[in-house]
């Protein structure tokens, strides 16, 4: 920021992204009609290739909305009430947990009992071969979700009941009017593409040490385009109240400071080395003692 103080000019809300993320729910629901009287074949395989990536990328967008760049720092409830929306799609409820837990990923990156975005000691030690770490990328979903409670439980929000609450009546009013299939495809596109799926490899991507020193990684690549520019790593957690969309433009301002850095080109030969490359596994993170943890 010394260098180059023109960067604060790129915090801020993205005034583009509650118009993005309502189409995106919108194109949802009409999925949820057009698929209620598919054969179940079809209701799955829509929900991987179509209604999953929405899904993720919704998830991705409820990621940016947690550091209030839908509407800004002075309007935080409104930003978490646009999550809760951004939410509804998914199908269980979300938004509210990963908020309360995501900004200890960003204070203590990489904390033991802090960061609960690290694999426990029996997921590093359990799925250790290539086959134990395709059934691991499978129940990433199930681990992401059940973690927290174990490393790091907290007490329950009000507006964690209130996420709940809502995405529980929608899941309803679906159900009553279109049947089970739609709130079989919203969830198990929710499932499937936070498994394995190319979208997934930017949670392997993001901070698995493939090279010793170093914990971060950016990647460049065309997926950005549907993930909110997630991949855009280093720079997040460097500026984390920029919001996605302007990402590409840290990087190209203060090129020097990341041109230099390991950055991976593809997502899903992140996930083809991180099966078969037995010197990368659940453990391959950086986990350090964080002062709160100490005292704790």
């Amino acid at each position: 920021l010394a260098k180059y103080p023109e960067i604060k000019s790129l915090m801020g809300p993205d005034p583009h992204l509650k118009w993005i993320v309502s189409g995106m729910v919108l194109t949802q629901l009409l999925a949820c009609y057009l698929v209620k009287d598919l054969p179940w074949k079809w209701v799955f395989f829509w929900a991987y290739a179509f209604g999953g990536c929405i899904n993720h990328s919704l998830s991705l967008a409820i990621h940016d909305i947690s550091h209030n760049v839908a509407f800004g720092n002075k309007q935080a409830k409104w930003n978490r009430w646009f999550a809760i929306f951004a939410n509804l799609p998914i199908g269980v409820p979300y938004s509210a947990s990963f908020k309360k837990y995501h900004i200890d990923h960003h204070r203590y990156l990489g904390g033991d009992k802090l960061d609960v975005d690290i694999p426990t000691d029996f997921e590093g030690w359990f799925f250790c071969t290539p086959t134990r770490k395709v059934l691991w990328l499978f129940l990433q979903p199930l681990f992401y979700s059940l973690r927290p409670l174990y490393v790091n439980p907290k007490a329950i929000t009000q507006m964690e009941v209130f996420n709940a609450l809502v995405q529980l009546s929608v899941d309803l009013v679906i159900h009553y009017l279109w049947g089970l299939k739609p709130i079989v495809y919203l969830i198990a596109g929710t499932i499937l593409c936070m498994g394995i799926h190319p979208i997934s490899g930017h949670f392997i991507a993001e901070h698995y040490m493939f090279l010793k020193g170093y914990e971060t990684y950016s990647y460049y690549g065309p997926l950005n385009w549907l993930t909110f520019n997630v991949g855009y790593h280093m720079e997040h957690h460097d500026f984390p109240s920029i919001p996605g969309c302007r990402l590409p433009m840290v990087k190209k301002i203060a090129a020097e400071y990341y041109d230099h850095l390991p950055h991976h080109q593809s997502w899903s030969r992140v996930l083809w080395d991180f099966v078969f490359d037995d010197t990368i596994g659940p453990y391959s993170r950086v986990k350090r003692l964080c002062k709160l943890a100490k005292e704790s």
